[in-house]
């Protein structure tokens, strides 16, 4: 049994970051503190003063690490890197998990490319972004390549390298084949740098060049280059419209407000570039009561910079906690000047009130939602009650699917379903382990075996420890098992509760010839839903969601493989570099796109198996 109170007196008074874990060992909160010893102790004082959630998160703690640094600034930074990487449930955890996209020009490559991206790193290509209009982006990308006849390929093109056969795009005059050494370095680049004004609103000069041609186009009676001389003006112009409303400069401003009820905070982002609001975004936080609205402020402002790619100049703030040290905190993530700012009175104070009643009228929106949806789920759940002559409502459901192709790399998963919506933090994949070929049924009393036996393991050690039901994954029994398939799966899934002894109704998903949900399948007869609008809605979720994961886990098994096999192809890559290529790049397309800055950044790759990769894929792209 871990001692709390011997390891409170061995803590240090030095700054650093705690890790709380419970009785499985996850770790379910990451906090830092100025001075360990004073903050974590605080955990286990007098609970009068705490809020909900933290006494919540107390009562599952069953152990805690801590790191030390040698500086605040240190255990902020490292606490941000191990929530993203650990995601504990009990710290403020950002809905909204989407990637503003970018534009990338890799100016670092003799003949530069550009395109979109959602990832940006240090690889010393020019980045323009983030675009809240991401339709805008995809227009300016196309435009640009009307008028600039610059590469889209991914070849590895150096000036005085190896030339090769020119693609389509050459001879439809929308690339000059630096492939073929048909354009030096210096007038690509000159191409380029035009590139980078348009895109950094500096259009003048390449405007005016245009205007000139098409008139002396239009005097010379050539009407036909004159028409592509101002259908290249007009896309100029276009995109200068575009920067206007998107482009994110080094002046822009972002405005953060909360708002909250008795149980939940709204957290509003207003993006302000060159004067004008250009986007918002809010995110949801559930569980806040007894939060402090700087702490939520601040814990989001943590999460929020340390996820994206693009810190503005100014963000301005009703309140912050830690001013100074999260300043710091963003001057380092941008890597110039930051300022965080509490506007006192003026515009700034009023668009920050403004952003606030933007954050109230949304948390109103999500709770009116919630409030109806739940209404619906409940009376779902009720209805599936009598339909079935249930004793309760069955509030937690789990379905199981099993998937294969041709018998190969047979698959199954769990889902789970709490009152009438997914929980997707309860999800299982299980790998079918001894079962050969296409078996359906033996796979699937396999991962019903499997999961009860979990189960019944994790209720004897938590009862043996004296903890919570709540501390494990698998020993929450569901109220209601669906199987996708027929009476031969529900079978099969009775057979392995009587053999636990557990007695848990058991359902099956019936489709009809048209792929569409018929029936159910109960003590032996077939139930229609057709006329049960709710209730058919609901099944048919189930089901789509439990085939849904079923096949993405086989697939991301059946990917791996090919990645590998195709992998082990490439000369000076073994096996170490196969498995660190695969988790950084994930896919062979990433690694196909990868530049050579990007790979020897992986580790164990060093310069000779950067370059047999970019030579391998070259190779292939032209077979």
């Amino acid at each position: 049994m871990f001692d709390f109170e011997y390891q409170l007196k061995l803590l240090p008074d030095n700054p650093g970051v705690y890790l709380m874990k419970n009785s499985l060992g996850e770790i379910i909160y990451v906090g830092k503190a100025k001075i360990l010893k004073n903050r974590v102790r605080q955990y286990f004082q007098s609970s009068k003063n705490h809020s909900e959630k933290v006494k919540a998160m107390v009562s599952n703690i069953a152990e805690f690490e801590y790191i030390v640094t040698d500086s605040e600034m240190e255990a902020l930074i490292l606490e941000c890197n191990l929530i993203k990487k650990y995601k504990p449930r009990y710290n403020i955890l950002l809905k909204d998990d989407k990637h503003y996209p970018f534009i990338k020009i890799t100016v670092n490559e003799d003949f530069p490319r550009i395109f979109v991206t959602r990832m940006i790193a240090k690889d010393g290509a020019k980045y323009f972004g983030p675009y809240t209009d991401v339709s805008a982006v995809y227009e300016t990308m196309e435009l640009v390549k009307k008028i600039f006849p610059i590469r889209t390929c991914k070849r590895t093109i150096v000036e005085g390298g190896e030339k090769t056969r020119p693609c389509l795009n050459y001879h439809i005059n929308l690339c000059n084949a630096p492939c073929n050494g048909c354009i030096s370095k210096l007038d690509y680049g000159k191409i380029v740098k035009q590139i980078i004004d348009i895109l950094n609103g500096k259009d003048n000069g390449i405007l005016k060049d245009l205007k000139n041609k098409m008139e002396e186009a239009s005097e010379n009676l050539q009407f036909e280059k004159a028409a592509q001389f101002r259908d290249k003006l007009l896309a100029v112009q276009k995109i200068s419209e575009k920067q206007k409303i998107i482009l994110g400069r080094f002046e822009d401003e972002d405005y953060i407000n909360v708002d909250n009820d008795e149980k939940d905070s709204c957290l509003q982002v207003f993006f302000v570039r060159e004067g004008k609001i250009v986007g918002r975004e809010h995110f949801i936080i559930e569980n806040t009561v007894g939060e402090k609205p700087e702490v939520v402020i601040t814990q989001f402002i943590k999460e929020f910079y340390s996820g994206t790619a693009f810190v503005p100049k100014s963000i301005y703030v009703p309140y912050v906690e830690d001013l100074e040290l999260i300043e710091s905190f963003l001057n380092m993530k941008k890597g110039a000047k930051v300022t965080l700012k509490i506007p006192q009175k003026g515009d700034k104070k009023n668009l920050l009130e403004m952003v606030k009643n933007n954050a109230r009228a949304t948390l109103d929106q999500f709770k009116l939602k919630l409030i109806s949806d739940k209404e619906l789920e409940l009376e779902t759940l009720r209805q599936l009650t009598e339909l079935l002559e249930l004793d309760d409502v069955p509030e937690r459901m789990e379905a199981y699917d099993i998937s294969n192709i041709q018998g190969v790399d047979s698959v199954g998963s769990m889902i789970v379903f709490e009152k009438g919506k997914a929980k997707n933090s309860d999800y299982r994949r299980f790998k079918i382990k001894t079962v050969k070929g296409a078996n359906d049924y033996d796979s699937m009393r396999e991962i019903l075996t499997r999961r009860f036996q979990h189960g019944l393991d994790e209720v004897k050690a938590i009862e043996e420890r004296n903890l919570a039901l709540s501390a494990g994954k698998f020993c929450v029994f569901p109220d209601l098992i669906l199987m996708d398939g027929g009476l031969g799966q529900v079978n099969i899934a009775l057979e392995v509760l009587k053999s636990f002894n557990i007695d848990i109704p058991v359902c099956g998903m019936v489709k009809d010839d048209k792929h569409n949900t018929r029936a159910l399948i109960y003590n032996n007869r077939e139930i229609y839903i057709k006329d049960k609008k709710n209730v058919k809605h609901l099944i048919e979720r189930i089901q789509d969601e439990v085939h849904r994961f079923a096949i993405t886990y086989h697939r991301s098994l059946r990917d791996k493989r090919v990645l590998h096999s195709i992998l082990e192809e490439i000369p000076s890559v073994g096996g170490k570099r196969r498995k660190e290529l695969l988790k950084k790049f994930g896919s062979i397309d990433n690694i196909k796109k990868a530049s050579f800055e990007e790979l020897i950044a992986t580790a164990s790759i060093d310069n000779k198996a950067a370059l047999s990769i970019i030579d391998y894929f070259n190779n292939n792209e032209k077979k």
